[in-house]
C-alpha cells in the first residue's frame, strides 16, 4: 500500500561516467489518501466528463466531429515539443507546405495517424509495451528523431533540458531500468486487484511514464496521447474527444514544475491536483466546443434547406464532408457531390455567397477554400 502523503519518488544512483540519474519508485500498488481536496476535484472531474459522455452520446454523427479534435491535438501537442505547423496547415496537402515548414507538418501528421492507429489497434490490443512502440514508430517515421529507435526502448542515457548530461535539468533512470519499469507501469494500468479510480490512475500512469522517459525522442508526445487511449480503453471516455495538451501547453512551466516536484520534492499530491483540474477543464471546454458545432450545424442546415433548392441534396452531402476536412478545393467538391467541375465550383460560389466557405489562395487558380466558422471553434 503506497500512502499518497508518505510517498517517496525514488533515488538518484551515480554513474560511472559521473552523472546522477533518478529511478522512480515502482506504482504497481494499491493508494491510499485523505486528502479531501484530491476527492473533490476527482468528483468535480467525474461529473465533467460524464456530462462530455452523455453530450457526445446525443450529438448525432458525432465521428465526423472526431477528427478536428484529434487533430487540434496533434497540432497542440506537437507545439509542445516546438513544431510550429497551424491547425488549419494541418489539414493542407504536402503541395501546400510551404519547404521550410513541411518537416513540423509531417510531424503534425504522423501524430495524427499515430493516434488514429492507436485507437483503431485498441479493438484488439490493450495499452501495453507493444501498442506504445508501435505508435512511437508512427510518429518517428521519416522526421526528427527517425534515427532515434523508433519503435523500440531505448538502449542509452538520455536527459530533460540543457545541453548535455552535465547540465541536464532531469536525467531520467538508466536505460538498464527502462524495461522493469515499463512493466511495473503496464502491470499497475491493468491490475484490476487494486481499487485506485481511474483518473486518478491515469494521473499516476502519466508522470510516471514522462519520468521513466522509455524513448530516445517522442516521449512528450506518447506520455499526453497514452492520457486519451488509457480513458478509452477503461471505458471512462465514450468517445476520444479529452485531449490534455491544450490545457498543457497554456502553462508550460507549470506543467513541467508539477512534474518535477514529484522528483524533487515527492509532491505526487499536487500533480494529482493539476491533473484533476486539467481532466475538468477539458471536458468541460470539450462540451462547450460541441455544444457550438450542434448550433453551426444547425444554423448552415436551416440555410441550405431555404437558400439552395434543387441543390439542396449536393450542399448537405458537401457540409457533411466539411465537418471532416474544412479544407478543400473543388476537386475534392466534386469527387464528394458527384458534380461536374463546373456545377462544383458553381457549388463553391454559393457557398462562398453565404459565407461558408472563404478563399485563401488569393489565385486564380488552384484555389482553396476553408470552412472558417468551424475551424475557429478549435483555434
Amino acid at each position: 500500500m503506497i500512502v499518497l502523503d508518505k510517498y517517496s519518488s525514488g533515488n538518484t544512483e551515480l554513474d560511472l561516467s559521473g552523472y546522477r540519474y533518478f529511478v522512480p519508485t515502482r506504482v504497481n500498488d494499491n493508494w491510499s489518501w485523505d486528502n479531501q481536496e484530491i476527492n473533490k476535484l476527482l468528483e468535480r472531474a467525474a461529473i465533467k466528463i460524464g456530462e462530455l459522455n452523455s453530450f457526445a452520446r446525443l450529438v448525432p454523427n458525432i465521428d465526423l466531429f472526431i477528427q478536428l479534435h484529434v487533430t487540434k491535438e496533434a497540432v497542440v501537442s506537437s507545439k509542445i515539443e516546438g513544431t510550429q505547423t497551424n491547425i488549419d496547415e494541418a489539414f493542407l496537402s504536402e503541395a501546400d507546405i510551404a519547404p521550410e515548414r513541411r518537416q513540423d507538418w509531417k510531424e503534425v501528421k504522423n501524430y495524427i495517424t499515430a493516434l488514429n492507429s492507436a485507437i483503431e489497434e485498441m479493438r484488439e490490443l490493450p495499452i501495453s509495451s507493444r501498442l506504445l512502440r508501435k505508435t512511437h514508430e508512427q510518429l518517428l517515421d521519416s522526421v526528427r528523431g527517425e534515427n532515434k529507435q523508433p519503435g523500440e526502448y531505448r538502449r542509452s542515457q538520455n536527459w530533460i533540458g540543457g545541453n548535455s548530461l552535465h547540465d541536464a535539468t532531469f536525467i531520467p533512470p538508466h536505460h538498464k531500468y527502462v524495461d522493469d519499469l515499463m512493466g511495473d507501469l503496464e502491470n499497475f494500468i491493468h491490475n484490476q486487484e487494486i481499487q485506485v479510480p481511474e483518473l486518478i490512475r491515469i494521473g499516476i500512469v502519466h508522470y510516471q511514464f514522462e519520468t521513466i522517459h522509455p524513448f530516445l525522442d517522442g516521449n512528450g508526445r506518447i506520455g499526453r496521447l497514452l492520457i486519451t487511449l488509457y480513458l478509452v480503453e477503461k471505458q471512462v471516455l465514450a468517445k476520444p474527444l479529452l485531449y490534455l495538451s491544450s490545457y498543457f501547453e497554456k502553462n508550460k512551466t507549470l506543467y513541467y514544475d508539477n512534474l518535477m516536484a514529484v522528483r524533487s520534492k515527492n509532491d505526487l499530491t499536487q500533480w494529482l491536483k493539476y491533473f484533476l483540474v486539467g481532466i475538468a477543464t477539458t471536458a468541460e471546454e470539450a462540451v462547450n466546443t460541441l455544444s457550438q458545432i450542434i448550433e453551426l450545424k444547425k444554423q448552415l442546415e436551416e440555410t441550405i434547406h431555404t437558400q439552395f433548392g434543387r441543390k439542396s441534396k449536393q450542399a448537405f452531402s458537401l457540409l457533411q464532408h466539411l465537418f471532416k476536412n474544412p479544407i478543400l478545393d473543388t476537386n475534392e467538391v466534386k469527387r464528394e457531390t458527384q458534380l461536374s467541375f463546373k456545377a462544383a465550383n458553381d457549388l463553391v460560389a454559393d457557398f462562398e455567397k453565404q459565407g461558408i466557405l472563404k478563399e485563401i489562395t488569393g489565385q486564380t487558380r488552384n484555389r482553396l477554400f476553408v470552412f472558417d466558422a468551424y475551424l475557429n471553434l478549435f483555434q
